[in-house]
């Protein structure tokens, strides 16, 4: 980096004037910034891989962190095509058969001089980094569903006695895409969670190639690292659907780390609104969870392709 940091501000202006397609020269005479600076900067956020709407919600001072930790010294243009390469790569790794073999092997085919096989994966994996700070696992489209309870509960109240009964919070989310489903049931056992991994299925309108539970005992019988035993009930439902259940390992968090993030999210945008509400049947109650989802799911993700 330069010793002296440019303001975040023109910055952040610079990125949008690019975006909407104005050329470098306009961005350096309108925001009275040089060439090189311009180019830098644009050089870096094509290296980072984030949209402008990310970029847009950072603070200044995560801006220049971000920049800072970012370097284009070893952008050869030979590397600048494979960097253009991965963001449609990543969205490609999603299908189901696409591997990161098969994505070099149309690389190599555009670009017969470009980078060897071993060399290809391993700027993958840097490039991954800048974008991805903390690695995240690659989903195939339609592979798994992941399914968990929230820790906290939710409550009815019974219309005869008004008596205030607890009710669970179920969640189901799709690796790829991660597209979710969320319902209230009565409890956890083995009836009403299998019921639950059905809704999810029927609301997902399609069967993944997994189902991966975590081990709570309406699943997993005897937990295993190797074999663990399915609940009969739910293993039926798995051959019914021609699925297969994967439980997540036990002390292995992120085998169900999609999940618990979603539930989390969950808790801001859904659980929190529904806290504040009196609710005084099951169905009015998940009524209202799948009015909050369908706005839940219909956000952009941040920070992806």
């Amino acid at each position: 980096m330069a010793n002296k940091i440019t303001d975040m501000s023109k910055i952040r202006k610079a990125i949008k004037f690019y975006c909407n397609g104005k050329s470098k020269l306009f961005i350096s005479k309108y925001l009275s910034l040089s060439r090189n600076t311009v180019k830098k900067y644009i050089s870096l956020f094509e290296v980072l891989g984030l949209s402008f709407e990310v970029i847009n919600e950072k603070t200044d001072a995560e801006l220049e962190l971000l920049f800072s930790h970012t370097t284009v010294e070893s952008i050869s243009p030979k590397l600048q095509i494979l960097y253009d390469f991965f963001p449609k790569m990543e969205r490609d790794l999603k299908k189901v058969g696409v591997t990161i073999q098969h994505m070099w092997e149309q690389y190599i085919i555009l670009n017969p001089d470009g980078y060897r096989s071993s060399q290809f994966g391993h700027h993958y994996k840097i490039w991954g980094k800048r974008v991805n700070p903390v690695m995240h696992m690659n989903h195939k489209a339609g592979d798994k569903m992941y399914v968990d309870y929230a820790g906290k509960t939710l409550s009815i109240i019974d219309n005869d006695t008004g008596e205030i009964k607890e009710v669970q919070f179920f969640v189901a989310i799709l690796g790829a895409s991660q597209y979710t489903y969320a319902e209230a049931s009565m409890s956890q056992q083995k009836e009403d969670f299998v019921t639950s991994v059905e809704n999810a299925m029927r609301f997902f309108e399609g069967t993944p190639a997994a189902i991966v539970p975590d081990n709570l005992k309406s699943a997993v019988i005897k937990s295993s690292r190797f074999e663990p035993t399915i609940n009969e009930t739910l293993a039926d439902l798995a051959e019914h659907y021609e699925t297969t259940i994967l439980p997540a390992r036990a002390y292995k968090p992120r085998d169900k780390s999609l999940v618990e993030g979603a539930v989390k999210i969950l808790y801001r945008r859904i659980y929190v609104t529904l806290k504040e509400t009196k609710f005084f049947s099951l169905e009015e109650l998940n009524q209202q969870i799948w009015d909050l989802l369908d706005a839940h799911n219909s956000r952009k993700l941040t920070g992806r392709p």
